[in-house]
């Protein structure tokens, strides 16, 4: 693919430089809506390769937009940079920052030397782990006039985007009545019995769930001494589905249980979404296939996973506005975790950097796709009305 090789020369160009900007991201992890410095590396390497940066973007302090081009159509490739607490870029944002920027100027560059129409669009998201960056980003409405959108996030293996479980979190907190446990127990109500028959109810249910359904949560307060009955108790419940339909039918059941919880120990629940609510992915195989020749002819070998991702990603949203992807590329030769220590620090090697910059070329070779062929973007385009009336 000459284009390819175009887009990788044009990139190693910049690569030492995009180097030094990731590494110094991953040396300063920041968590959601924090993420000052990597915002600041992210603009000043693009106000040094001719790019004005729009920031704060969308009402957002640490979101950003670039763009080259006019007209249409329009791709947008999204970089991210956020880190997750305790064991910083355990998901390897800094990669995915660094492949987007790598990639946005690839296509720019080619756009301006081959005069070609349309327009690509970089959009910095913060506070993808589980603070919703771009679902806010697409209610402030980021996405007007985005045609078609991709990131690429890091792995221990090269896929396509198989998709990815809608999610909702609860926080849920029963009140009681505090009484002796062994003096006046008939005085008390127990908050913490709540908690456990809520724990029970979603075992029974999970029992009768698809195979692509996920349910779990953990006891945040319990009470405060065994021989105190509980006042107060709460928990948190993460609810997946890969269907968007499953998910609200979960939620209404879990709401039940909960209810059922109540009437069962007499306490009254409190409940609450935690954080952002993200949809499913719902990639498009067009995007995909692109991406895959373009990893293969960058010499990576990649794996169609047996199933569907169980993770969840605000990306998700995304694709349900707008058709897009979110394939992998690896960091690592052997199969490690995301978010732990094992994969935050083959975030920050040589190995992990130069399939990034791998990865940028084939994103960018996506984006010229779909900027340069209008039989590709029909197909494109056609999947995704089909895919949005299913759902």
């Amino acid at each position: 693919m000459k284009r390819l090789d175009d887009l990788k020369q044009t990139i190693a160009g910049i690569s030492p430089r995009l180097r030094v900007l990731s590494d110094a991201i991953w040396n300063h992890p920041e968590l959601a809506y924090k993420e000052y410095f990597a915002v600041e590396q992210a603009k000043k390497f693009l106000q040094e390769q001719g790019f004005d940066v729009i920031n704060p973007y969308c009402d957002i302090e640490t979101s950003f937009r670039a763009e080259y081009g006019s007209g249409t159509p329009v791709f947008a490739i999204f970089a991210e940079y956020d880190a997750l607490p305790d064991v910083g870029h355990a998901c390897g944002h800094n990669l995915i920052c660094s492949a987007g920027l790598a990639a946005f100027c690839a296509v720019a560059e080619t756009m301006k030397q081959q005069q070609l129409p349309g327009k690509v669009v970089l959009l910095g998201s913060p506070a993808e782990e589980s603070h919703g960056g771009k679902v806010k980003m697409i209610q402030a409405g980021c996405l007007e006039g985005i045609d078609a959108a991709m990131m690429v996030h890091p792995s221990y293996r090269t896929t396509p985007d198989t998709g990815s479980c809608a999610i909702t979190r609860y926080n849920v907190v029963f009140h009681g009545k505090a009484a002796h446990a062994a003096a006046a127990p008939e005085l008390g109500i127990n908050a913490l019995a709540a908690v456990n028959l809520l724990f029970s109810g979603v075992n029974a249910f999970r029992e009768v769930l698809p195979e692509d359904a996920r349910m779990h949560g953990i006891i945040l307060d319990g009470g405060e001494a065994p021989n105190i009955i509980p006042a107060r108790a709460e928990c948190r419940f993460f609810l997946r589905s890969v269907s968007e339909k499953w998910i609200k039918m979960m939620e209404k059941r879990f709401l039940d249980i909960v209810h059922g919880a109540e009437l069962m120990t007499g306490a009254t629940a409190e409940v609450s979404l935690f954080n952002v609510p993200y949809m499913s992915r719902m990639p498009n195989s067009a995007l995909n296939r692109i991406y895959l020749e373009s990893m293969t002819a960058n010499g990576f070998k990649y794996v169609i996973p047996a199933h569907g991702a169980r993770g969840s990603s605000d990306f998700g949203n995304v694709s349900h506005a707008v058709p897009g992807i979110h394939p992998y590329f690896p960091i690592a030769d052997h199969e490690i975790a995301a978010h732990s220590p094992a994969f935050r620090e083959a975030a920050g090697t040589d190995f992990a950097f130069e399939n990034a910059m791998k990865a940028a070329s084939s994103i960018a070779n996506v984006a010229l796709t779909y900027l340069t062929d209008p039989d590709f973007r029909s197909e494109v385009d056609s999947e995704f009305k089909q895919m949005s009336e299913r759902e």
